[in-house]
């Protein structure tokens, strides 16, 4: 008797924006970039779980979880999110909270076990033409104090994530890299395109191989 085939990997992908994939197809978000990749690794993994909408804060994307239907564990799970706190004004310290609630949310989804967790560094949105724009300065939005103030949120997520075990993955140097090359926005002039979106899959697939082959 042959034994019976593995049942597919199951993730989840939280966020905002970035992970639903403003402007840009369902195929080319990062999320299902990511899922073709690993295929071609020969990972048997389900379509990935998206939770995420454009606009979302981090107490946002809390309360959508405790309203949608999440059955774990899940295989692998994604984080990115926290752009939106920091355009509204929010301070590190009320992010930092809302996160540490989001972990307790996560580590039951995915069984206590934190190494199936990566959590993603917030993009500069202040390096794209869309903080140029006269909607945006006529806000006194500076990109120097945007890039000071992702930084900090950066680097607050980041410690939160480290201290529950979670992995952590910097994709905010790949918008800075970029920021001249149209060829890497969409038509707003704010959010990634497919090109973008497809080094982000590339950077996050070893951490996505290394979860999943804990399981």
């Amino acid at each position: 008797m042959s034994p019976e085939p593995a049942a597919p990997k199951r993730w989840l992908a939280l966020g905002d924006s970035y992970t639903i994939g403003e402007g840009v197809a369902e195929s080319e978000r990062w999320p299902s970039q990511l899922s073709m990749l690993l295929a071609d690794a020969g990972v048997v993994a389900a379509a990935p779980e998206v939770l995420a909408t454009t606009g979302w804060t981090s107490d946002e994307l809390l309360a959508a979880m405790s309203q949608a239907d999440l059955v774990g564990p899940f295989d692998w799970l994604c984080l990115l999110i926290g752009v939106n706190d920091q355009y509204r004004g929010r301070s590190v310290v009320e992010y930092g909270r809302t996160l540490r609630a989001l972990h307790q949310r996560i580590d039951a989804l995915v069984g206590g076990h934190a190494e199936r967790v990566v959590v993603l560094s917030i993009p500069d949105w202040g390096r794209t033409p869309f903080a140029q724009s006269a909607q945006i300065q006529s806000q006194g939005r500076d990109p120097g104090r945007i890039a000071l103030e992702i930084d900090g949120f950066n680097a607050h997520a980041q410690a939160e994530a480290t201290a529950q075990g979670y992995a952590w993955l910097d994709i905010t140097d790949l918008g800075r890299r970029h920021a001249d090359d149209p060829s890497m926005r969409v038509a707003d002039d704010l959010h990634p395109s497919a090109r973008m979106y497809a080094l982000w899959a590339e950077r996050l697939l070893p951490l996505a191989l290394r979860a999943l082959a804990t399981r």
